[in-house]
């Protein structure tokens, strides 16, 4: 997900307890109020929506110790912190989520096979027509506040909030229509709800499994990363950014930068450095690591053979990048990384191009690395 508002660490996790915290009392007062109508009414409908008002608050109570997990300091054992804790508190609310709409879709399909008559007041009219407002402003309170702190799990508790009105109209509809033309249709509504939370559970896992796995990194922030290292003055290109992400906010990267051959070691160390320090101070993002790759500077031959050898191999599809290249004339040694396509086999590749450019420079020790193409 994208990077919270500029807020302490301190700051964000009361930011997310206080919007849990609110998002447990309204949900279990529309959860009673809701199971109230649906008892009295004879409603399948309400009863599920009360259902889901009471998951939505537990929902709520697992944000906040996956908050306090999650904010728990660096030690011994975990010494990149706990952050990844805020995924697994969305993925246990998700599959809350999940777990009601199969239990609600179950009771539907008995209440469709062995139907009982609703009966509505024009109080549990007004209730539930309440309910839909109230779950309305819930659900962009919730979801404006987690963008805000960077909380997966809250920005997931929004959308449900959301959706959970939209369902909620739809149970005031169909009372509607019962009223009117004394057409029950309490039991499919229900079914229907039922199908939709299920929809929204499976989404929300699959969105929180993808952040516990490791997603693409976001593009817009590694070409961000990549403009701060190549605005120094000797570096060439910013090769092989790869961002390990530890929670929301808390991205580690290492990062390979192509610097002339005439560099010395402590130039290096200068540059480096500094570079880290830009890319922290601007992006947040710690540079764990970075490697270097050297260019030729003084050799007009090593100049033709790297435009002749990036032709030959970014003439095939599956290459999309030719980086890192350094040229020996003396030593007869050429070495350079190629950036493969995920539809490529590597080695399949790697034979191609070596065999390729041992025909067109049999002199030359030829090293070719195969690099993933894992960020933009």
């Amino acid at each position: 997900m994208k990077s919270r508002e500029n807020v302490s660490a301190a700051e964000r996790d009361r930011l997310i307890i206080r919007t849990s915290v609110v998002g447990i009392a309204v949900n279990v007062l529309l959860a009673a109020f809701k199971a109230a109508v649906g008892l009295l009414a004879n409603s399948i409908a309400v009863v599920l929506d009360a259902v889901n008002n009471l998951s939505d608050a537990l929902s709520s109570v697992i944000t906040i110790i996956g908050t306090r997990l999650a904010g728990r300091p660096p030690d011994k054992k975990h010494p990149l912190g706990h952050g990844r804790a805020d995924y697994l508190s969305a993925l246990i609310v998700a599959a809350i989520v999940l777990y009601a709409g199969v239990t609600s879709l179950i009771e539907s399909v008995k209440k469709i096979i062995h139907p009982e008559e609703a009966s509505y007041t024009t109080l549990s009219l007004v209730i539930i027509a309440a309910a839909v407002l109230v779950k309305l402003l819930l659900g962009r309170y919730v979801r404006a506040q987690g963008r805000r702190a960077g909380s997966a799990s809250l920005v997931a508790s929004g959308s449900d909030a959301l959706f959970d009105a939209v369902l909620s109209a739809s149970v005031l509809a169909s009372a509607a229509v019962f009223l009117l033309t004394e057409l029950s249709l309490e039991a499919y509504v229900g079914a229907l709800i039922s199908l939709f939370i299920i929809k929204s559970g499976i989404e929300m896992i699959t969105d929180t499994l993808d952040d516990i796995l490791g997603r693409r990194a976001d593009p817009e922030l590694t070409r961000r990363i990549k403009a701060i290292l190549t605005e120094e003055a000797d570096v060439r290109g910013a090769y092989d950014l790869i961002l390990n992400n530890y929670g929301p906010d808390k991205n580690y990267a290492s990062v390979h930068l192509e610097l002339p051959d005439t560099m010395t070691v402590e130039q290096v160390d200068r540059l480096t450095r500094h570079a880290q320090a830009k890319v922290y101070r601007e992006t947040g993002v710690i540079l764990t690591g970075v490697g270097v790759y050297s260019y030729n500077t003084g050799s007009d031959e090593a100049a033709q053979i790297r435009n002749r050898v990036m032709e030959q191999v970014l003439s095939h599809d599956w290459a999309l990048q030719l980086h890192g290249f350094y040229l020996d004339t003396e030593a007869k040694d050429m070495r350079f990384d190629v950036v493969m396509s995920f539809d490529a086999d590597p080695a399949e590749g790697l034979d191609t191009i070596s065999r390729e450019l041992r025909e067109l420079y049999p002199d030359y020790n030829i090293t070719v690395a195969p690099d993933v193409d894992i960020s933009d």
